[in-house]
């Protein structure tokens, strides 16, 4: 794939071959991802203020409500969050009294985080942010599904197209 050129496949934008300096601003898919990303972060914020959670650890706290004590590499990976993002994360909520870490009994290099009783009932009064997200994202189930399908496959190109051991574009 070459990445110094872009070939449009809407004729309605683009007729031939089109030089990536000489597209219009609001033509760049990247833009309208960073608009989309402000967007959806300010609806968040404005669903998770009366739980008192940030975006980030809403997704930890979800992750918890839905599938338990988790070990802290595995929130990491499923949230693909390094480890100095998360750390202060984890303490904040541990803080706040929604979560606790403790050493994993079999091993002690691994941290296991588990919701306290405060965190476990925080889980309903969350109950309604998915859908009212979908609401106010303006898009039903299949839509959102089609979407997170596009957008997994876009986030794994794009990280394959990063590493270190990739292919040069030619």
């Amino acid at each position: 794939m070459r990445l110094d050129r872009v070939q449009c496949k809407s004729p309605a934008l683009y007729a031939a071959e089109v030089e990536p300096q000489d597209i219009p601003l609001t033509g760049y898919l990247c833009l309208s991802l960073h608009v989309t990303t402000r967007a959806v972060d300010g609806l968040y914020r404005r669903l998770l203020e009366d739980l008192d959670l940030t975006y980030s650890q809403y997704l930890v706290m979800r992750m918890l409500w839905q599938g338990g004590p988790a070990l802290v590499k595995d929130i990491a990976a499923t949230l693909d969050l390094d480890y100095s993002t998360l750390s202060p994360l984890l303490k904040r909520l541990q803080a706040a009294g929604f979560v606790t870490k403790t050493r994993h009994a079999k091993d002690e290099r691994a941290v296991l985080v588990a919701l306290t009783s405060e965190g476990e009932a925080l889980e309903p009064r969350a109950r309604h942010v998915p859908a009212a997200v979908l609401d106010g994202m303006g898009l039903n189930g299949a839509e959102a599904k089609s979407l997170r399908l596009l957008l997994d496959r876009v986030a794994a190109s794009a990280k394959a197209a990063t590493r270190p051991d990739a292919p040069a574009s030619s």
